[in-house]
Parts: structure tokens; C-alpha cells; sequence
């Protein structure tokens, strides 16, 4: 089942490929690449979706993977385990077929039992005086180099 979170996407045209983060929200679709926004809404049924994406530029650079700038596609996709797949088209560009990758990101949070670890400091063991390490030099002067 296609969970809430956030995804790293990969997809593909024959135009070009690309990378972005998608976050999934209760129905509701945003996410980013380097150049373009996404929006939209998706629906599941067990394994499956149904999404409708829009994409517009917020970026100059790379061209987008389906021609026009701003599109809006309709996806259909499956669901297994944490990665979801689907394909689509844009209605601004109807004969390139858009196929992406959805792979869950799940957060890392630590352990509720966790315990962070403590260290004290024994001042009696810090050195005691400067030594040549620790002498003030002027940054333009040359190295110093140990005596043989």
C-alpha cells in the first residue's frame, strides 16, 4: 500500500531522465527537483494509484522530460513493499510516456530507550602549561620546521 512520507522519485521520457523528493500527505502530492514544483492529488486502492500531477518551472536550467514546461500528467501505478512505479502521460504532450520510481524514505528516530552517553572531564589531566602547539604565531610566517 502506497504509505504517507516522503519518496525519492527517479522517472523517465524519452526525452531525459531526472530526480526529485515527493512528499505523499493524505492524498495530496508536492515535491521538487532542481528546476521543477509538483502538486497534485493521488488515490489508492490496495496496491494500486491513481495520481494527477502538474509540474511548472521554478528554476532556469535543464529542459523538462516531457517538452513544455508546465504539464499535467495522469498516472496509474502499483505499489510493493517501499517502492511504488507507475506510468503516464501529460495532456501537453500526449505521445511521450512517463514512467517513475518511487522509493519511501523513512526517517531515522532513534531508539525510545536510547541513552546518550555521558563524559566527564577530569581537569587534573589537561595540560598544565602552553607548549609549542598551542604558542601564537604570525600567519604569514614560514613554518616552522623540527630541529634535527
Amino acid at each position: 500500500m502506497l504509505r504517507d512520507g516522503k519518496y525519492a522519485a527517479w522517472f523517465r521520457t524519452s526525452r531525459g531522465q531526472g530526480t526529485g523528493l515527493v512528499d505523499l500527505t493524505e492524498g495530496r502530492i508536492s515535491g521538487r527537483d532542481s528546476f521543477f514544483t509538483y502538486g497534485g492529488s493521488y488515490q489508492v486502492d490496495q496496491q494500486r494509484f491513481t495520481a494527477v500531477l502538474t509540474v511548472k518551472r521554478h528554476a532556469e536550467g535543464n529542459p523538462s522530460v516531457f517538452g513544455p514546461d508546465e504539464v499535467e500528467v495522469n498516472l496509474t501505478g502499483v505499489c510493493s513493499g517501499a517502492v511504488a512505479t507507475c506510468t503516464g502521460t501529460a495532456k501537453e504532450a500526449p505521445d511521450i510516456k512517463f514512467e517513475a520510481t518511487l522509493i519511501y524514505s523513512q526517517e531515522d528516530t532513534p531508539a525510545a530507550d536510547a541513552k546518550c552517553a555521558v563524559v566527564k572531564l577530569n581537569a587534573d589531566k589537561l595540560p598544565k602549561g602552553l607548549d609549542s602547539r598551542s604558542r601564537p604565531h604570525h600567519p604569514f610566517a614560514p613554518p616552522r620546521t623540527p630541529l634535527s
